[in-house]
Protein backbone atom coordinates (compact mmCIF):
# COMPACT_ATOMS: atom_id res chain seq x y z
CA UNK A 1 0.00 0.00 0.00
CA UNK A 2 0.90 3.16 -0.99
CA UNK A 3 -0.42 6.29 0.29
CA UNK A 4 0.55 9.79 0.33
CA UNK A 5 -0.83 10.89 3.43
CA UNK A 6 0.76 8.30 5.48
CA UNK A 7 4.30 9.58 3.98
CA UNK A 8 6.43 11.98 5.36
CA UNK A 9 6.66 14.41 2.45
CA UNK A 10 8.59 17.80 1.84
CA UNK A 11 6.42 19.53 3.11
CA UNK A 12 6.05 18.27 6.50
CA UNK A 13 9.90 18.65 6.69
CA UNK A 14 9.16 22.87 6.31
CA UNK A 15 6.43 22.20 8.92
CA UNK A 16 8.90 20.81 11.22
CA UNK A 17 11.38 23.54 10.55
CA UNK A 18 8.92 26.36 11.03
CA UNK A 19 7.52 24.76 14.28
CA UNK A 20 11.08 24.36 16.00
CA UNK A 21 11.70 27.66 15.46
CA UNK A 22 8.41 28.63 16.87
CA UNK A 23 8.74 26.67 19.60
CA UNK A 24 12.21 28.07 20.35
CA UNK A 25 14.20 25.41 19.61
CA UNK A 26 18.09 25.88 18.48
CA UNK A 27 18.49 25.00 14.60
CA UNK A 28 21.72 25.14 14.10
CA UNK A 29 23.38 21.45 14.54
CA UNK A 30 20.39 20.33 11.64
CA UNK A 31 20.35 22.86 8.82
CA UNK A 32 22.58 21.07 6.32
CA UNK A 33 20.54 17.81 7.21
CA UNK A 34 17.32 19.26 6.41
CA UNK A 35 18.40 20.92 2.98
CA UNK A 36 19.74 16.66 2.40
CA UNK A 37 16.57 15.14 3.63
CA UNK A 38 14.63 17.60 1.67
CA UNK A 39 16.52 17.02 -1.84
CA UNK A 40 15.46 13.32 -1.52
CA UNK A 41 12.52 11.96 -3.43
CA UNK A 42 10.64 11.42 -0.15
CA UNK A 43 7.59 8.99 -1.92
CA UNK A 44 10.28 6.38 -2.44
CA UNK A 45 10.40 4.49 0.54
CA UNK A 46 13.57 3.80 0.85
CA UNK A 47 14.34 7.72 1.94
CA UNK A 48 11.64 7.51 4.46
CA UNK A 49 14.02 6.35 7.36
CA UNK A 50 15.88 9.95 6.75
CA UNK A 51 12.90 11.53 6.83
CA UNK A 52 11.92 10.11 10.57
CA UNK A 53 15.38 10.58 11.74
CA UNK A 54 15.87 14.37 10.85
CA UNK A 55 12.37 14.21 13.18
CA UNK A 56 13.58 12.67 15.95
CA UNK A 57 16.78 14.95 15.88
CA UNK A 58 14.39 17.89 16.06
CA UNK A 59 12.45 16.25 18.58
CA UNK A 60 15.87 16.75 20.95
CA UNK A 61 17.25 19.98 20.17
CA UNK A 62 17.10 22.28 22.99
CA UNK A 63 15.49 25.50 23.74
CA UNK A 64 17.80 29.02 22.74
CA UNK A 65 18.24 30.19 26.35
CA UNK A 66 16.56 33.69 25.63
CA UNK A 67 13.39 31.75 24.47
CA UNK A 68 10.89 34.34 26.35
CA UNK A 69 7.02 31.89 27.16
CA UNK A 70 6.79 29.06 29.48
CA UNK A 71 4.94 26.73 27.60
CA UNK A 72 4.63 23.00 29.06
CA UNK A 73 2.24 20.53 27.85
CA UNK A 74 1.36 18.26 31.40
CA UNK A 75 -2.01 19.33 33.02
CA UNK A 76 -0.02 20.24 36.31
CA UNK A 77 2.51 21.93 34.67
CA UNK A 78 0.26 24.60 32.71
CA UNK A 79 -2.29 24.65 35.63
CA UNK A 80 1.32 25.52 37.77
CA UNK A 81 1.87 28.90 35.17
CA UNK A 82 -1.86 29.97 34.92
CA UNK A 83 -2.33 33.33 35.66
CA UNK A 84 -2.26 34.56 39.04
CA UNK A 85 -5.27 35.96 39.64
CA UNK A 86 -8.02 34.28 37.80
CA UNK A 87 -11.32 36.21 38.24
CA UNK A 88 -14.15 33.45 39.43
CA UNK A 89 -17.73 33.42 37.16
CA UNK A 90 -21.16 34.52 38.34
CA UNK A 91 -22.83 32.16 39.65
CA UNK A 92 -26.22 31.39 37.85
CA UNK A 93 -28.58 29.27 38.57
CA UNK A 94 -30.35 27.89 34.88
CA UNK A 95 -33.50 25.95 34.71
CA UNK A 96 -33.52 22.65 33.17
CA UNK A 97 -35.38 24.04 30.38
CA UNK A 98 -32.85 26.96 30.07
CA UNK A 99 -29.93 25.00 30.35
CA UNK A 100 -31.41 22.47 27.48
CA UNK A 101 -32.15 25.76 25.21
CA UNK A 102 -28.09 26.85 25.83
CA UNK A 103 -26.81 23.77 24.80
CA UNK A 104 -28.88 23.13 21.79
CA UNK A 105 -28.12 27.18 21.15
CA UNK A 106 -24.75 26.13 21.50
CA UNK A 107 -24.91 23.14 18.58
CA UNK A 108 -27.22 24.75 16.54
CA UNK A 109 -25.01 28.05 16.60
CA UNK A 110 -22.24 26.07 15.31
CA UNK A 111 -23.50 23.54 12.89
CA UNK A 112 -24.85 27.01 11.25
CA UNK A 113 -21.18 28.64 11.42
CA UNK A 114 -19.28 25.63 10.36
CA UNK A 115 -21.87 25.84 7.13
CA UNK A 116 -21.56 29.57 6.74
CA UNK A 117 -17.72 29.09 5.94
CA UNK A 118 -17.93 25.79 4.44
CA UNK A 119 -17.86 26.14 0.86
CA UNK A 120 -14.87 28.87 1.58
CA UNK A 121 -12.77 26.71 3.26
CA UNK A 122 -9.29 27.57 1.95
CA UNK A 123 -10.25 30.19 0.14
CA UNK A 124 -7.90 33.41 0.51
CA UNK A 125 -8.95 36.97 0.52
CA UNK A 126 -8.52 37.78 -3.20
CA UNK A 127 -10.83 35.45 -4.05
CA UNK A 128 -13.20 35.65 -1.35
CA UNK A 129 -13.24 38.99 -1.80
CA UNK A 130 -13.51 39.35 -4.95
CA UNK A 131 -16.20 37.16 -5.44
CA UNK A 132 -18.77 38.71 -3.26
CA UNK A 133 -18.07 42.07 -4.55
CA UNK A 134 -18.65 40.54 -8.07
CA UNK A 135 -22.41 39.28 -7.03
CA UNK A 136 -22.80 42.52 -5.01
CA UNK A 137 -22.42 40.73 -1.39
CA UNK A 138 -19.55 42.51 0.22
CA UNK A 139 -19.49 42.53 3.17
CA UNK A 140 -20.45 38.94 3.87
CA UNK A 141 -24.07 39.07 5.83
CA UNK A 142 -25.70 35.67 5.13
CA UNK A 143 -24.64 31.97 3.58
CA UNK A 144 -22.21 31.95 0.20
CA UNK A 145 -23.95 31.91 -2.73
CA UNK A 146 -23.41 30.20 -6.24
CA UNK A 147 -26.03 32.13 -7.95
CA UNK A 148 -23.65 34.14 -10.10
CA UNK A 149 -23.08 34.86 -13.74
CA UNK A 150 -21.41 32.28 -15.66
CA UNK A 151 -18.38 33.92 -16.41
CA UNK A 152 -18.52 35.18 -12.66
CA UNK A 153 -18.73 30.99 -11.24
CA UNK A 154 -16.17 30.20 -13.96
CA UNK A 155 -13.39 32.95 -12.38
CA UNK A 156 -13.98 32.33 -8.92
CA UNK A 157 -13.97 28.29 -8.89
CA UNK A 158 -18.13 28.01 -8.54
CA UNK A 159 -19.61 24.70 -8.86
CA UNK A 160 -22.64 22.88 -8.58
CA UNK A 161 -23.42 20.73 -5.51
CA UNK A 162 -21.34 20.92 -2.15
CA UNK A 163 -22.02 23.26 0.48
CA UNK A 164 -23.74 26.58 -1.16
CA UNK A 165 -26.86 27.35 0.05
CA UNK A 166 -28.83 26.76 -2.68
CA UNK A 167 -27.25 22.93 -2.02
CA UNK A 168 -28.06 22.53 1.39
CA UNK A 169 -31.26 20.55 2.93
CA UNK A 170 -29.56 19.93 5.69
CA UNK A 171 -26.31 20.43 7.46
CA UNK A 172 -23.79 17.93 5.38
CA UNK A 173 -20.95 16.06 7.01
CA UNK A 174 -18.20 18.07 8.46
CA UNK A 175 -14.63 17.21 10.35
CA UNK A 176 -15.47 20.23 12.96
CA UNK A 177 -18.88 18.36 13.37
CA UNK A 178 -17.80 14.73 13.33
CA UNK A 179 -15.22 15.81 16.13
CA UNK A 180 -18.31 17.83 17.84
CA UNK A 181 -20.13 14.31 17.83
CA UNK A 182 -17.11 12.27 18.83
CA UNK A 183 -17.06 14.10 22.42
CA UNK A 184 -20.70 12.78 22.88
CA UNK A 185 -20.01 9.48 22.03
CA UNK A 186 -16.77 9.44 24.33
CA UNK A 187 -18.84 10.77 27.20
CA UNK A 188 -21.90 8.23 26.00
CA UNK A 189 -19.05 5.46 26.28
CA UNK A 190 -16.91 6.21 29.39
CA UNK A 191 -18.70 9.00 31.44
CA UNK A 192 -16.54 11.74 32.81
CA UNK A 193 -14.07 10.25 34.54
CA UNK A 194 -12.11 9.72 30.23
CA UNK A 195 -8.82 9.57 30.50
CA UNK A 196 -6.18 10.57 27.06
CA UNK A 197 -6.25 6.28 26.56
CA UNK A 198 -9.91 6.31 26.33
CA UNK A 199 -10.04 9.03 23.22
CA UNK A 200 -7.60 7.09 21.98
CA UNK A 201 -9.44 3.99 21.73
CA UNK A 202 -12.72 5.81 20.85
CA UNK A 203 -10.58 7.06 17.77
CA UNK A 204 -9.22 3.97 16.86
CA UNK A 205 -12.33 1.64 17.10
CA UNK A 206 -15.10 4.33 15.22
CA UNK A 207 -13.12 6.93 13.13
CA UNK A 208 -11.02 5.63 9.63
CA UNK A 209 -7.12 6.68 9.79
CA UNK A 210 -8.28 8.55 6.21
CA UNK A 211 -10.71 10.93 7.79
CA UNK A 212 -8.46 12.17 9.55
CA UNK A 213 -5.87 15.27 8.67
CA UNK A 214 -2.13 16.58 9.95
CA UNK A 215 -1.84 16.24 13.81
CA UNK A 216 -4.74 14.06 13.89
CA UNK A 217 -3.15 11.93 11.32
CA UNK A 218 -0.34 11.34 12.76
CA UNK A 219 -1.50 10.85 16.25
CA UNK A 220 -3.51 7.65 14.76
CA UNK A 221 -0.79 6.46 12.89
CA UNK A 222 1.51 6.68 16.02
CA UNK A 223 -1.26 4.76 18.37
CA UNK A 224 -1.48 2.15 15.84
CA UNK A 225 1.88 1.91 16.10
CA UNK A 226 1.65 1.13 19.74
CA UNK A 227 3.05 4.87 20.85
CA UNK A 228 0.31 5.86 23.58
CA UNK A 229 -0.75 9.21 24.76
CA UNK A 230 1.26 11.75 25.35
CA UNK A 231 3.73 10.87 23.05
CA UNK A 232 1.65 10.14 20.45
CA UNK A 233 1.21 13.87 20.23
CA UNK A 234 4.86 14.32 19.73
CA UNK A 235 6.63 11.76 18.01
CA UNK A 236 7.12 12.76 14.53
CA UNK A 237 4.38 15.06 14.42
CA UNK A 238 5.49 18.53 12.77
CA UNK A 239 1.55 19.48 13.09
CA UNK A 240 1.67 19.01 16.83
CA UNK A 241 0.56 22.86 17.09
CA UNK A 242 -2.37 23.15 14.23
CA UNK A 243 -6.00 24.03 14.70
CA UNK A 244 -6.98 20.03 15.44
CA UNK A 245 -7.57 20.40 18.97
CA UNK A 246 -9.33 23.55 19.23
CA UNK A 247 -11.82 22.29 16.70
CA UNK A 248 -12.42 19.49 18.70
CA UNK A 249 -12.90 21.39 21.85
CA UNK A 250 -16.53 22.25 21.82
CA UNK A 251 -18.27 19.44 23.51
CA UNK A 252 -15.97 20.16 26.55
CA UNK A 253 -17.58 23.36 26.92
CA UNK A 254 -20.86 22.35 26.77
CA UNK A 255 -20.99 19.41 28.84
CA UNK A 256 -19.27 21.46 31.56
CA UNK A 257 -21.51 24.38 30.49
CA UNK A 258 -20.55 27.36 33.59
CA UNK A 259 -17.31 25.94 34.79
CA UNK A 260 -14.40 26.44 32.68
CA UNK A 261 -11.97 24.88 34.45
CA UNK A 262 -13.30 21.84 34.42
CA UNK A 263 -14.29 22.38 30.74
CA UNK A 264 -10.32 22.62 29.95
CA UNK A 265 -9.50 20.17 32.51
CA UNK A 266 -11.70 17.61 29.45
CA UNK A 267 -9.95 19.13 26.77
CA UNK A 268 -6.74 18.78 27.99
CA UNK A 269 -7.46 14.67 27.94
CA UNK A 270 -8.63 15.10 24.34
CA UNK A 271 -6.11 17.56 23.25
CA UNK A 272 -2.65 16.21 24.46
CA UNK A 273 -2.93 12.99 22.46
CA UNK A 274 -2.41 14.46 19.45
CA UNK A 275 -0.98 17.97 20.28
CA UNK A 276 1.44 20.02 22.72
CA UNK A 277 2.31 22.96 23.86
CA UNK A 278 -0.76 25.95 22.38
CA UNK A 279 -1.72 23.12 20.26
CA UNK A 280 -3.58 22.22 23.52
CA UNK A 281 -3.68 25.83 24.99
CA UNK A 282 -6.31 26.33 21.90
CA UNK A 283 -8.81 23.77 22.71
CA UNK A 284 -8.09 24.61 26.16
CA UNK A 285 -9.12 28.23 26.00
CA UNK A 286 -11.95 27.52 23.74
CA UNK A 287 -13.68 24.88 25.89
CA UNK A 288 -13.35 27.45 28.91
CA UNK A 289 -14.86 30.28 26.64
CA UNK A 290 -17.96 27.55 26.20
CA UNK A 291 -18.35 26.98 29.38
CA UNK A 292 -18.56 30.69 30.25
CA UNK A 293 -20.49 31.47 27.69
CA UNK A 294 -23.49 29.49 29.50
CA UNK A 295 -23.77 31.86 32.36
CA UNK A 296 -22.25 35.46 31.66
CA UNK A 297 -22.49 37.68 28.12
CA UNK A 298 -19.79 39.56 29.11
CA UNK A 299 -17.24 38.97 26.07
CA UNK A 300 -13.87 40.11 28.20
CA UNK A 301 -15.53 37.86 31.14
CA UNK A 302 -15.70 34.81 28.92
CA UNK A 303 -11.80 35.38 27.20
CA UNK A 304 -10.75 36.29 30.63
CA UNK A 305 -12.03 32.82 31.79
CA UNK A 306 -10.82 31.21 28.67
CA UNK A 307 -7.08 32.93 29.43
CA UNK A 308 -7.25 32.07 33.31
CA UNK A 309 -6.80 28.04 32.05
CA UNK A 310 -3.75 28.84 29.90
CA UNK A 311 -0.23 29.52 30.49
CA UNK A 312 0.09 32.94 31.26
CA UNK A 313 3.76 33.23 29.32
CA UNK A 314 2.52 31.35 26.30
CA UNK A 315 2.17 32.58 22.39
CA UNK A 316 -1.14 32.11 22.50
CA UNK A 317 -2.07 34.19 25.50
CA UNK A 318 -0.15 36.99 23.82
CA UNK A 319 -1.58 36.70 20.63
CA UNK A 320 -4.84 36.90 22.28
CA UNK A 321 -4.08 39.95 24.47
CA UNK A 322 -2.38 41.33 21.12
CA UNK A 323 -6.25 41.54 19.77
CA UNK A 324 -8.02 42.42 22.78
CA UNK A 325 -5.32 45.85 22.72
CA UNK A 326 -6.64 46.24 19.18
CA UNK A 327 -10.03 46.41 20.58
CA UNK A 328 -9.27 48.36 23.25
CA UNK A 329 -7.58 51.43 21.15
CA UNK A 330 -10.34 51.64 19.18
CA UNK A 331 -9.55 50.01 15.63
CA UNK A 332 -12.20 48.90 13.20
CA UNK A 333 -12.66 45.66 12.46
CA UNK A 334 -11.12 46.20 8.63
CA UNK A 335 -7.71 47.22 10.38
CA UNK A 336 -7.65 44.64 13.24
CA UNK A 337 -7.93 42.14 10.49
CA UNK A 338 -5.46 43.69 8.41
CA UNK A 339 -3.13 43.52 11.50
CA UNK A 340 -4.28 39.90 11.83
CA UNK A 341 -2.78 39.41 8.30
CA UNK A 342 0.17 41.49 8.47
CA UNK A 343 0.76 38.98 11.19
CA UNK A 344 0.07 35.99 9.56
CA UNK A 345 0.41 34.71 6.55
CA UNK A 346 -3.01 33.05 5.10
CA UNK A 347 -1.20 32.26 1.80
CA UNK A 348 1.39 29.68 3.81
CA UNK A 349 -0.08 26.54 5.21
CA UNK A 350 1.36 26.92 8.57
CA UNK A 351 0.10 30.37 9.33
CA UNK A 352 -2.98 29.00 7.44
CA UNK A 353 -3.75 26.18 9.87
CA UNK A 354 -1.86 26.97 12.94
CA UNK A 355 -3.67 27.46 16.42
CA UNK A 356 -2.99 30.79 17.62
CA UNK A 357 -3.65 32.71 14.13
CA UNK A 358 -6.86 30.99 14.35
CA UNK A 359 -7.75 31.51 18.04
CA UNK A 360 -6.94 35.33 17.02
CA UNK A 361 -9.60 35.14 14.47
CA UNK A 362 -12.52 33.73 17.27
CA UNK A 363 -11.77 36.54 19.70
CA UNK A 364 -11.65 38.78 16.40
CA UNK A 365 -15.04 37.46 15.44
CA UNK A 366 -16.42 37.76 18.91
CA UNK A 367 -15.43 41.61 19.55
CA UNK A 368 -16.22 42.82 16.65
CA UNK A 369 -19.66 41.04 16.39
CA UNK A 370 -20.76 42.75 19.75
CA UNK A 371 -22.78 39.94 20.63
CA UNK A 372 -24.66 39.85 17.24
CA UNK A 373 -24.93 36.02 16.48
CA UNK A 374 -25.00 36.82 12.18
CA UNK A 375 -22.26 39.83 12.62
CA UNK A 376 -19.98 37.55 14.79
CA UNK A 377 -19.73 34.52 12.70
CA UNK A 378 -19.37 36.55 9.51
CA UNK A 379 -16.97 38.45 10.91
CA UNK A 380 -14.99 35.31 11.99
CA UNK A 381 -15.58 33.87 8.03
CA UNK A 382 -14.73 37.08 6.07
CA UNK A 383 -11.33 37.30 8.25
CA UNK A 384 -10.89 33.81 6.32
CA UNK A 385 -7.56 31.67 7.42
CA UNK A 386 -9.88 28.12 8.65
CA UNK A 387 -13.44 29.69 7.78
CA UNK A 388 -15.27 26.65 8.56
CA UNK A 389 -13.61 25.92 11.94
CA UNK A 390 -13.68 29.39 13.13
CA UNK A 391 -17.35 29.83 11.94
CA UNK A 392 -18.25 27.08 14.13
CA UNK A 393 -16.37 27.68 17.36
CA UNK A 394 -17.50 31.64 17.12
CA UNK A 395 -21.40 29.97 16.53
CA UNK A 396 -20.83 27.83 19.70
CA UNK A 397 -20.34 30.50 21.92
CA UNK A 398 -23.02 33.37 20.99
CA UNK A 399 -25.48 30.14 20.81
CA UNK A 400 -24.41 29.02 24.02
CA UNK A 401 -24.86 32.84 25.03
CA UNK A 402 -28.19 33.49 23.39
CA UNK A 403 -29.38 30.02 23.74
CA UNK A 404 -31.20 28.39 20.59
CA UNK A 405 -34.52 30.44 20.28
CA UNK A 406 -32.86 33.62 20.44
CA UNK A 407 -31.01 32.53 17.35
CA UNK A 408 -32.30 34.17 13.98
CA UNK A 409 -34.63 31.28 12.00
CA UNK A 410 -33.14 32.85 8.69
CA UNK A 411 -29.63 31.31 9.76
CA UNK A 412 -30.79 28.16 11.63
CA UNK A 413 -33.95 27.16 9.77
CA UNK A 414 -31.92 26.05 6.47
CA UNK A 415 -30.64 23.13 7.99
CA UNK A 416 -33.67 21.53 9.21
CA UNK A 417 -32.38 20.56 12.83
CA UNK A 418 -30.44 17.75 11.03
CA UNK A 419 -26.54 17.36 11.04
CA UNK A 420 -25.15 14.53 8.92
CA UNK A 421 -22.16 12.69 10.46
CA UNK A 422 -19.34 10.15 10.03
CA UNK A 423 -19.38 8.65 13.53
CA UNK A 424 -21.19 5.38 14.12
CA UNK A 425 -24.88 6.00 15.34
CA UNK A 426 -25.13 9.38 14.40
CA UNK A 427 -24.88 9.36 10.44
CA UNK A 428 -28.12 11.31 10.54
CA UNK A 429 -29.49 12.97 13.54
CA UNK A 430 -31.46 15.69 15.04
CA UNK A 431 -29.50 18.47 16.14
CA UNK A 432 -31.90 18.88 18.88
CA UNK A 433 -31.80 15.34 19.91
CA UNK A 434 -28.00 15.88 20.21
CA UNK A 435 -28.58 18.53 23.10
CA UNK A 436 -30.96 16.62 24.95
CA UNK A 437 -27.96 14.41 25.11
CA UNK A 438 -25.75 16.74 25.98
CA UNK A 439 -27.97 18.10 28.84
CA UNK A 440 -28.36 14.61 29.69
CA UNK A 441 -24.19 13.77 30.30
CA UNK A 442 -24.60 16.93 32.14
CA UNK A 443 -27.01 15.46 34.83
CA UNK A 444 -25.63 12.33 35.03
CA UNK A 445 -22.24 13.95 35.59
CA UNK A 446 -23.79 16.07 38.41
CA UNK A 447 -25.59 13.26 39.91
CA UNK A 448 -22.23 11.24 40.06
CA UNK A 449 -20.16 13.64 41.94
Amino acid sequence: MKHIWLYLRRSDLDTERRQCKEEGKDLAPVVEEFERVAALDLEDPRYQPAAQALLDRTAALPLRPDYPYEEPSDLEGIRAVRPARRSPLPVVGLSDAALEDRIYGAWLGRVCGCLLGKPVEGWRRPQMYGYLRETGRFPLSWYFSRRAPEDVRKRYGIRSGGSFIEDVRFMPEDDDTNYTTTGLGIWKRYGSHFTPVDVASFWMSDIPILRTCTAERVAYRNLALLIPPPQSASFRNPYREWIGAQIRADFWGYVAAGNPERAARYAWRAACISHVKNGIYGAMFCAAVIAAAFVTSDLDTMLDAGLGEIPARCRLAEAIRAVRQWRAAGLDYDAALERLHQTWDERCAYDWCHTISNAMVVVLGLLWGEHDYPRSITRAVQACFDTDCNGATVGSILGAMQGARELPAAWTEVVRDTLVTGVAGYHRVRISKLARETARCIEQATNSR
